[in-house]
């Protein structure tokens, strides 16, 4: 049974999420449909494109993951059909997929799908439900469209590595208010070494000294950092909301100093 995901900034509130759910089981009815998060911030494509990377891979292969964050094509930010990893993905090429991917993909292709309706603000009812019944259906994928060679480049921030100093920043902040950085545990390891350390927040007024392996290592109330899931620095209160009660947003610095 055809496995397909939605991840948009829609909401709970509208209609649009019902809509798309509706036209794709009335094209496909076959198809089993799983929502990864449709409370993405408003046309926020970091935030997007970090919870999509962190559950895609947890799918079979051959899922089929619809992308509804800011769909709208244009002549540089075209729709695209992307295969990577034997997952694929349909959504506007305007920077989410160069943040998603590691790689380059397999096979990128720009879409030349005529719309069924004269309503061209809501393309995930429409073109990515051609687009998805057409992989259903066992087609030549290289039929939607002209190839294309790379995709719209959208710059992440990355950790800056100075003398025994790793400069990292707060990327995504979860529904317990725990707050991911973008500093890796592959990172961590290549410049820390078995070296002390201190993880300093806001600007040294926290500081954390250990890296903890569960919530539970330190006691109720107490902050904590440990590598998440996707192998993300985390910090973390145990039954705590560490975002409001630290004062950490997104794109805050997170600075780990290495003691000699």
């Amino acid at each position: 049974m055809p496995i397909i995901t939605l991840t948009s900034d829609w909401g709970l509130k509208d209609h649009y999420l019902a809509s798309v759910k509706g036209a794709f089981l009335r094209s496909i009815p076959s198809i089993t449909l799983i929502d990864i998060s449709h409370e993405i911030p408003p046309f926020d494509l970091n935030q997007a494109s970090f919870i999509l990377k962190s559950a895609y891979k947890n799918f079979p292969e051959g899922t089929i993951h619809i992308v509804g964050v800011n769909t709208e094509a244009s002549i540089k930010m075209p729709h695209v059909l992307i295969k990577y990893k034997e997952h694929y993905f349909i959504g506007a090429d305007n920077g989410i997929f160069a943040l998603m991917f590691d790689e380059n993909p397999e096979l990128i292709i720009e879409l030349d799908i005529i719309q069924t309706s004269n309503r061209f603000s809501f393309p995930s009812k429409d073109v990515f439900v051609q687009a998805a019944m057409h992989i259903i259906e066992g087609n030549d994928i290289e039929q939607l469209g002209e190839k294309r060679d790379s995709l719209t480049n959208k710059m992440s921030f990355k950790p800056v590595i100075e003398s025994n100093l790793i400069k990292g920043k707060v990327i995504y902040i979860d529904s317990y208010q725990n707050v991911i950085t973008n500093i890796t545990e592959n990172l961590f390891n290549k410049v820390v070494k078995s070296k002390k350390f201190k993880i300093l927040l806001r600007a040294g007024n926290y500081e954390i000294t250990t890296i903890s392996q569960s919530y539970m290592d330190v006691s109720e109330g107490e902050l904590l950092a440990l590598f998440d899931s996707e192998n993300n620095l985390e910090i973390a209160i145990n039954k705590g909301k560490a975002s409001s009660l630290l004062g950490l947003g997104i794109d805050d610095v997170v600075r780990i100093e290495v003691l000699s």
